[in-house]
């Protein structure tokens, strides 16, 4: 996949969202933003590696705790 595809598809998100406001400050969007990408990212890459969290975090550069401690963050069993 190309990075530059993913990139669009953040901005117009983005975009989206600030259009859709209504009137409403913004807040915490960094947060936001992470956990919205990160839990969905964690899924499918250990959907791939069928579980194994050892491909896994290779994949995602990553380190094998970092991998468990956002797994059991997002309560995703591998």
């Amino acid at each position: 996949m190309n990075g530059k595809l993913l990139k669009v598809h953040t901005k117009d998100a983005l975009d989206n969202y600030f259009d859709n406001l209504n009137g409403q400050k913004p807040g915490d969007l960094y947060s936001l933003v992470l956990g919205q990408v990160e839990e969905p990212l964690f899924k499918v890459v250990m959907n791939y590696t069928n579980g194994n969290q050892s491909r896994a975090s290779q994949i995602l550069g990553i380190n094998r705790g970092t991998l468990r401690k956002k797994l059991k963050t997002y309560s995703i069993t591998s």
